[in-house]
């Protein structure tokens, strides 16, 4: 176990992406509703990480789902994420469907968006929890399952830091530097992806590795 999850669930997670979501969605609120919505997401980030890591392969066990199989299904979803933010949208983000307006009329409302749709699935989701399954996996003892819940943590602090600092952070950036960042994780991620998805299918197939 080394930094690689953390640095394949920053890409993923990539709060500073989502910056411009949070400007938009806590428009009018107060100071106090502001900081109310970070803390929530925050820690609900953490929360679907933690879940994750604890549960994750109880669940495919249940289901009777190989992690091989998991590893390959896991490695697309990476991709299909790592399309999204090369074309500069959050890894998370789902275009054919309305949870960006939901999340714009919650807002409006005044009810709370931080946990849906800024942590599911802004921030994590699908590709986020296959990631931290697949990486449980490969810990070997109780001190490197508790390293990866604890990436959870950073992956919530990093979240809070970026929605604390949103308006600096974009003024400072600007849409184009935001959309280069996560452009760049993006291509990241995408290598990330197609290491999970060969180590599945080398797995499922172990003839494919013979002329390694």
């Amino acid at each position: 176990m080394d930094f690689k999850p953390l640095v394949t669930l920053l890409a993923i997670v990539n709060p500073l992406a989502i910056v411009p979501f949070f400007i938009h969605y806590t428009r009018g609120f107060s100071t106090e509703q502001r900081r109310r919505t970070i803390v929530i997401a925050s820690f609900s980030a953490f929360m679907v990480i933690a879940t994750s890591a604890l549960l994750g392969l109880q669940i495919l066990e249940f289901f009777s789902i190989s992690l091989a199989s998991f590893q390959v299904g896991g490695g697309m979803l990476l991709l299909i994420s790592s399309m999204n933010m090369l074309n500069a949208q959050p890894a998370e983000a789902k275009p054919n469907t309305h949870e960006l307006e939901d999340g714009a009329e919650k807002a409006a409302m005044g009810a709370s968006i931080a946990v849906v749709p800024l942590t599911i699935p802004l921030l994590t989701g699908p590709a986020t929890m296959s990631t931290v399954v697949i990486y449980a996996e490969k810990a070997q003892n109780f001190f490197q399952l508790s390293l990866l819940v604890g990436y959870g943590v950073v992956i919530g602090l990093a979240t809070a830091v970026c929605f604390a600092l949103a308006e600096p952070i974009a003024r400072v950036l600007g849409k184009t530097g935001i959309n280069v960042m996560t452009r760049l994780m993006g291509l990241i991620l995408a290598a990330l992806a197609i290491e999970v998805m060969t180590g599945g299918l080398l797995k499922l197939f172990p003839i494919l590795g013979r002329g390694l």
